[in-house]
């Protein structure tokens, strides 16, 4: 049946759907009626009837001392989808919250790399988190000095020195290649070692941050997302490549 078979595409069971089309044709009418034109035992038929009644779906009146089921106007079914819809993208979004940890548990049982995706400013923050939280000593980083100035700019001044200070107060250094449109900077919060790279050679719109076992990646260009990686090969293997162009850097 043409009408059944669209019903159980909107979410309705193969019974559900029916018992329902049985009843919009009966009009009100007690269980045994129900139950025969649907072709559903009358046991189940009750159950189904009382499902479709806790769903808005159907409802019931009391006529001559006998529980009477009426099938709830089609048009009540809309209200019902939006419902669900609306349930629907709530789940998504509760869902998106614990994706991340859920990637993780399945990327440490599979042997992956664990990844970390962020957006906006609490991305920035989520970062600088884990950098502290990770115990590393030194900071291996590349970086536009025009963006990272434009990504510190979203923060206060007391929670940019705070954060310095802690990475301070952990003997966290520096090593770090960026560029900048206005050529060798003095002016760094955390010390260490830089080398500077000509802006036209190497337009970085990026941040890239090597530390222990993570490498994060941060665009600054547009919508700021951060990606946190965290492998030891992938972390190694990045820090040779900074180490090559550190010495490169000499040269240029």
């Amino acid at each position: 049946m043409a009408l059944e078979f669209e019903l159980k595409k909107l979410g309705f069971s193969d019974k559900e759907a029916k018992v329902y089309l049985a009843l919009l044709e009966l009009g009100a009418s007690p269980v045994q009626p129900v139950s025969e034109k649907a072709g559903v035992n009358r046991a189940t038929t009750y159950v189904v009837l009382e499902t479709l009644r806790s769903r808005g779906a159907a409802s019931t009146v009391e006529k001559e001392g006998k529980t009477m089921f009426i099938a709830e106007s089609p048009r009540t079914l809309l209200r019902l989808f939006r419902a669900q819809e609306q349930e629907l993208k709530e789940k998504q979004e509760a869902f998106k919250k614990v994706l991340p940890e859920l990637e993780a548990v399945f990327n440490i049982a599979t042997g992956r790399p664990k990844v970390k995706f962020f957006e906006g400013p609490e991305g920035v923050r989520a970062v600088r988190e884990d950098i502290l939280q990770s115990g590393a000593k030194i900071l291996y980083d590349i970086y536009s000095l025009e963006y990272v100035n434009q990504i510190m700019s979203l923060f206060s001044e007391e929670e940019v020195n705070e954060y310095v200070k802690r990475q301070q107060e952990a003997g966290m250094t520096i090593k770090s290649l960026y560029t900048s449109e206005t050529g060798p900077s003095t002016e760094f919060k955390l010390t260490g070692e830089r080398k500077f790279l000509p802006k036209e050679k190497f337009p970085i719109a990026g941040d890239i941050l090597i530390y222990e076992d993570r490498v994060s990646l941060t665009t600054l260009r547009g919508r700021i997302m951060s990606v946190i990686i965290e492998s030891k090969e992938i972390a190694d293997t990045m820090r040779l490549v900074f180490d090559l162009a550190w010495l490169g850097a000499d040269h240029i």
